[in-house]
C-alpha cells in the first residue's frame, strides 16, 4: 500500500516529525527494492533494475497554512471561525483512490481537523486519509508551561466519554467526582491523579478509533484514521526528556495532581472555569 499512498504534514511545525516519517518509509522501501533484487538474481536486467530502484514515497505539500492566520493561541471565542480559513490545498497532488498519509505534530482539541483540514483534503478523493500525531495523545492539563487547563477541551477526553457512554460505565465518573472531591481536604502531598481511572479501561488504539470518528466531518467521503505516537516510543526517541505529564498524567509535583482532580470537579459540575 506503501506506493498508493502520498506523504505530507500539517502545519509547518510538523516538518521535523515529517522528514523523520519519510526516512522511515524510505528505509522500508529499500529492504522491499533489495527482497525484489535478490530475488530476480541473474534474471535482473539493467532496465527491469532501474525500474526498481526508481520506487520512492511520494512526497507532497499537500496543505499550505496562512501564515498569518495562527490558531493555537487564538481566543476561544474566534476559533472556530477562524480555522475554516487557514488552510488551502495543492490540487492534483493526490491520485485519485489513493491514501493520503499526513503527519500533524500534535492533535490537542481536532478543531482544525474537524472544521477545515479533512473537509479540504477530501476535495483531492484520496480513498483513505491517515492522520499522524508525532505526539501522543493529550489526557491531562499543563499547570507548568503550555496553557491546557481544561479536561474537556481534549479531544481524548471527549473520546473516553464517549466510550464510557457507548459501554454503558458513566459511573466511574461518579465516583472519579467523588474521590476528587475528597482530596480537597487534604494536603498536597497526599493527593494523586484520580483522572487516570477515566481513561483505564481503554486501550490508546480505542480511543484514537473513538477520536476519528468524532473528528470526521458529516458528508465526507474518505474514510479517516488516526494513529497517535505511543508513550514507549517517544520515550526512545526522547529518553533524557521525560516532561510527559500531560500525556500519562505522572505530574512532577503534588500541585500538578490536585490541578488536574479541580478539572475533573469543573468537568463534572459544569463549570466552564480554569483548573489554575
Amino acid at each position: 500500500m506503501l506506493l498508493n499512498e502520498t506523504f505530507s504534514y500539517i502545519p509547518n511545525t510538523a516538518e521535523t516529525s515529517f522528514l523523520g516519517m519519510v526516512r522511515e518509509a524510505q528505509s522500508y522501501l529499500n529492504k522491499k527494492k533489495e527482497a525484489q533484487i535478490l530475488e530476480m538474481g541473474s534474471a535482473l536486467n539493467p532496465e527491469a533494475l532501474h525500474e526498481i530502484l526508481d520506487v520512492r514515497p511520494r512526497i507532497e505539500k499537500v496543505a499550505i497554512k496562512d501564515a498569518k492566520l495562527r490558531t493555537f493561541i487564538t481566543q476561544d471565542s474566534s476559533r472556530d471561525d477562524l480555522v475554516a480559513h487557514v488552510y488551502d490545498i495543492t490540487y492534483g497532488s493526490v491520485e485519485k483512490g489513493d491514501y493520503l498519509a499526513i503527519i500533524d505534530d500534535s492533535i490537542v482539541r481536532g478543531t482544525t481537523l474537524k472544521k477545515s483540514i479533512l473537509r479540504i483534503l477530501d476535495r483531492l478523493n484520496p480513498e483513505k486519509i491517515i492522520v499522524i500525531s508525532s505526539a501522543p495523545q493529550i489526557r491531562y492539563p499543563d499547570c507548568y508551561g503550555i496553557d491546557m487547563a481544561k479536561l474537556e477541551d481534549f479531544i481524548a477526553f471527549k473520546a473516553a466519554l464517549e466510550l464510557h457512554k457507548d459501554r454503558g460505565t458513566e459511573d466511574i465518573i461518579e465516583n472519579i467526582y467523588e474521590a476528587c472531591k475528597a482530596s480537597v481536604a487534604r494536603r498536597d502531598s497526599e493527593d494523586i491523579n484520580y483522572v487516570k481511572d477515566f481513561y483505564a479501561p481503554f486501550t490508546p488504539q480505542e480511543i484514537s478509533a473513538k477520536i476519528a470518528e468524532i473528528l470526521s466531518p458529516v458528508g465526507i467521503r474518505a474514510e479517516v484514521t488516526i494513529i497517535y505516537q505511543t508513550i514507549e516510543n517517544l520515550h526512545k526517541a526522547c529518553p533524557k526528556n521525560l516532561g510527559d505529564w500531560y500525556f500519562t498524567g505522572e505530574y512532577p509535583t503534588p500541585g500538578g495532581n490536585r490541578v488536574v482532580n479541580r478539572a475533573f470537579m469543573n468537568f463534572y459540575e459544569g463549570k466552564n472555569q480554569r483548573a489554575y
